[in-house]
């Protein structure tokens, strides 16, 4: 589970109150200070993380993160036992030397504090493989919101925790609602087809993605905005080409695409840097990057399938083998050899669509 401590040390005075009450409402794990009473006002909901000032003694507070500078291994070698999971150690990393010291600390201690000199991700990425099988958890220092949204995915694992300095309570709802910025699995139904209709020539999308697809992975695919088909991704084995599993052969331009936060779009609008969901055989969800959307004209094929409370989906795809969508268990199906009766699996929206949002109104699509 994903976390954030807030960093009110150079909060401007007349913001702190309500960046502090917006981190408690938000549900934020810390406040970071080295401000006692700012600490002691906290309800037992949030973590009070104290930074010792130059003047403060190294007495612990029981049930407070106490957060020490560490400098070299000898520092980290002198830090007390820890017998609650409170302690916390701070590594500055502007080197070889303190990089090595910040996988050590992050194996050894229950929370390390890492802010890196290097802008890039590599000297984090070290620390996480170092730490991959320890108990300890990383938070790293953020520069701002855009900085932590990219280091909670690195090496997919990502940090598990974040620390940002906010200017104003807006900064930590947003902090809050990227920490909570999931993709939820999706209840997947099985369909049943009933009819398979050769069109002739028109436009398809194949949407190349910038991750690989698992065997039983795929993308939701509709005519209408009430019912989506699971179309497989070009992973399994082809007879005349390489596999391609960023791939999935779409369908239409007409078809709606199932993207993030219930929002569809239009195959023909999709563009490199969107979003679509990858969905598996299970309703499992991720959100995964669009690198291009590819359209060419090609022979299509109609497929109609209905779920067993009479809905009604349908999807036109490319009319070819190589084209393929999933049935239950995820089990692959090339399109051209569909037969009636066949199981695919799909899923069912309960909302009519406007612009690609939820909206309910009457709506009646054939």
């Amino acid at each position: 589970m994903k976390f954030a401590w807030i960093d009110v040390r150079s909060t401007p005075a007349d913001q702190r109150a309500a960046v502090v009450d917006a981190a408690i409402h938000s549900r934020l794990a810390g406040v970071l200070s080295d401000d006692a009473d700012v600490l002691a006002a906290l309800p037992p909901t949030i973590a009070g993380v104290f930074v010792p000032g130059e003047q403060a003694t190294a007495e612990r507070v029981p049930e407070q993160i106490t957060v020490t500078a560490i400098t070299d291994r000898a520092g980290l070698d002198r830090l007390p036992p820890d017998e609650d999971g409170t302690t916390a150690g701070w590594v500055d990393v502007r080197d070889d030397r303190t990089l090595q010291l910040a996988c050590a600390a992050a194996v050894a201690l229950p929370y390390t504090v890492v802010r890196f000199a290097d802008p890039t991700k590599i000297p984090l990425e070290i620390v996480l493989a170092a730490a991959d099988r320890s108990q300890g958890r990383l938070v790293t220092v953020c520069a701002d919101l855009e900085e932590a949204g990219i280091v909670l995915d690195v090496l997919e694992r990502g940090s598990e925790g974040v620390l940002l300095a906010p200017g104003s309570a807006t900064e930590v709802f947003a902090l809050a609602r990227l920490l909570a910025a999931g993709s939820p699995a999706l209840e997947l139904t099985t369909l049943t087809v009933d009819g398979i209709e050769h069109l002739g020539l028109g436009d398809r999308v194949c949407v190349d993605t910038c991750s690989h697809f698992a065997a039983d992975e795929g993308i939701l695919v509709g005519s209408y905005s009430n019912g989506f088909l699971l179309c497989c991704s070009e992973t399994h084995p082809l007879p005349y080409m390489p596999t391609r599993p960023f791939r999935v052969n779409a369908g239409a331009l007409h078809s709606y695409v199932l993207g993030p936060d219930n929002h569809t779009s239009y195959l023909s609008e999709l563009r490199s840097g969107g979003t679509v969901l990858a969905v598996n055989a299970e309703g499992a969800t991720r959100r995964v990057i669009v690198g291009r959307a590819k359209l060419e004209s090609r022979p299509l094929l109609i497929i109609t399938a209905h779920a067993g409370d009479g809905t009604v989906v349908s999807l036109t795809v490319q009319d070819d083998w190589h084209v393929r969508v999933l049935g239950p268990g995820g089990k692959v199906r090339n399109v051209t050899e569909l037969r009636l009766g066949d199981e695919l699996l799909g899923y069912l929206a309960t909302d009519q669509r406007h612009v690609g949002i939820p909206i309910g109104e009457f709506c009646k699509e054939t």
